[in-house]
């Protein structure tokens, strides 16, 4: 039998002792909502499916939700996010001392130019204290550097905790609309109760009629606001990769299980993209220089198998200037999808997957520690010559997890695409037709 669990309406809740962010309950009432009249409590839904990867196709999730609440939506932009906090800043090659500084995220913002990147994130440090928001640390003049990005076409999103955004939230949106920053990344909220959802949607309103984009970090599940607001351009909820800074327990495996439970609710702010890949008896926790478990091709190949419209960039910009055809790949995957065909997979085993974007074709497979091989007939593409771009294991993968080939060639409807996937690896292509 399964049993429903349901957070309850917080009456009471205070800071926690010698914390800027986390918030205790100390009173909850024995219902789950307070309501005025008549009104639909949410949807509890069940998946069901044949087979394992008729999963991945499920939008149980997104049909059952409201429609848009925002009516002009050509401002919302999709994008790639190079990201600072996973790599702590550890840039290198460079003449000036790296940190929460403008002349830092300058050079981030000028990777994310090279690269076509759409965004940088100011994570955590960039404003006078956490609990501060509307100045700017003393380190970074942000005018400047949203002028700088501007400039170059790259936007900047900015982080910011959840309690003290409530407290000054109009003053606090009107700044960094002033500003001409693109969104805000919320931190902290982890809680599902209606006091929590309810401000969720607040927050989301008042940065639609703003035109910011808002990324929710330590946060529950999707429960299908992505579909109301589209402004909410993406979501945590997960494990992700930064929990390589402190524990094992981001594996090849894990990998293979989110897209069978967690994304099936919606966008996966997961934060791919590690450069310093690892065996799985070589995996060490370094917490200022993370490393992923399994293979660069694993890593590239969860930008076609992950969903999230704003898709980070995890490592540090010196890493990927350092790994130029990794990064030069990564930068062709876009972050939405008009079409999408899950080929095969096995819950915590394996995935395969394509998906179209604009009449260009990506797939990406990854496994778990396991080597397996795979056959895969192009029977879905359309029928024309496509050049087809490959970032697959290296033939030393196995025990140099960061080893990886790149190839080229032409293929065509109904040709056969053999893989070969060493332990914890991955493969990822990109099928352009040939005008």
């Amino acid at each position: 039998n399964l049993k429903g669990t349901f957070p309850k309406y917080v009456l009471e809740s205070k800071q926690a002792d010698n914390s800027d962010r986390n918030e205790i309950i100390t009173k909850e009432a024995d219902y789950i909502a307070e309501i005025k009249g008549s009104k639909d409590l949410p949807w509890r839904i069940f998946m069901i499916s044949e087979n394992d990867k008729e999963l991945l196709e499920n939008q149980l999730v997104y049909i059952l939700s409201d429609e848009s609440a925002i009516k002009e939506t050509s401002w919302i932009k999709p994008g790639k996010v190079a990201w600072d906090w996973w790599n702590a800043n550890n840039i290198y090659s460079v003449d000036f001392k790296s940190g929460i500084n403008t002349q830092t995220y300058k050079y981030y913002v000028d990777f994310a130019s090279k690269y076509n990147l759409d965004y940088i994130i100011l994570d955590e440090g960039w404003s006078k204290t956490s609990t501060n928001i509307l100045e700017p640390s003393d380190e970074i003049n942000i005018e400047e550097l949203i002028k700088y990005g501007k400039e170059k076409n790259v936007g900047v999103i900015l982080w910011v905790l959840w309690k003290p955004l409530d407290s000054v939230l109009d003053e606090a949106l009107n700044k960094y609309k002033e500003w001409g920053a693109k969104g805000i990344k919320v931190d902290f909220m982890q809680r599902a109760d209606q006091v929590m959802v309810n401000y969720y949607e607040k927050v989301l309103i008042e940065a639609a009629e703003r035109h910011l984009l808002v990324d929710f970090h330590g946060a529950f599940k999707p429960a299908g606001l992505v579909r109301k607001f589209p402004n909410y351009i993406s979501n945590e909820g997960v494990k992700g990769l930064e929990n390589c800074k402190w524990s094992e327990e981001i594996t090849p495996d894990f990998d293979c299980t989110l897209p069978f439970t967690r994304m099936l609710a919606g966008p996966m702010d997961y934060t791919p993209g590690a450069m310093n890949n690892s065996e799985e008896k070589n995996f060490r926790i370094i917490f200022e220089k993370p490393m992923s478990q399994g293979t660069r091709a694993h890593q590239i190949a969860l930008y076609v198998i992950y969903e999230s419209p704003l898709q980070m960039l995890a490592d540090n910009p010196s890493n990927y200037y350092a790994n130029q055809t990794s990064t030069e790949f990564i930068s062709k995957i876009p972050t939405t999808w008009d079409e999408t065909i899950p080929l095969d997979g096995k819950v915590g085993d394996y995935v395969l997957m394509a998906r179209k974007k604009d009449n260009v074709w990506y797939i990406g497979a990854i496994t778990d520690w396991t080597e397996r091989d795979f056959e895969i007939k192009l029977d879905f593409i359309d029928n024309k010559d496509f050049n087809i771009e490959i970032a697959k294991d290296g033939i030393n993968a196995g025990r140099f997890a960061s080893d990886i080939k790149f190839e080229s060639k032409k293929v065509k409807n109904g040709d056969i695409l053999k893989i070969h996937l060493v332990k914890g690896g991955g493969f990822a292509a990109i099928l352009k037709p040939i005008q």
